[in-house]
């Protein structure tokens, strides 16, 4: 499996998680100071991005150069 691609799926998993806090309202704590949604929702949106942008360029899924 191809660097970009299995950063991808490692990517979509966790926006999936991110996705899952949000929807059913998890609580985070971290170091006794309670993580905000709003958190979740940003780094759904980054890490969405960056799984998307590993897909495209990833030979597998004909996107990336050929060379």
């Amino acid at each position: 499996m191809r660097y970009t691609m299995a950063s991808g799926l490692f990517f979509a998993l966790l926006t999936c998680g991110q996705v899952l806090r949000v929807v059913m309202g998890w609580p985070v704590r971290v170091a006794s100071v309670d993580v905000p949604v709003w958190a979740s929702v940003v780094a759904a949106v980054v890490v969405g991005t960056l799984a998307t942008w590993a897909f495209r360029v990833s030979p597998r899924a004909g996107g990336g150069s050929t060379r």
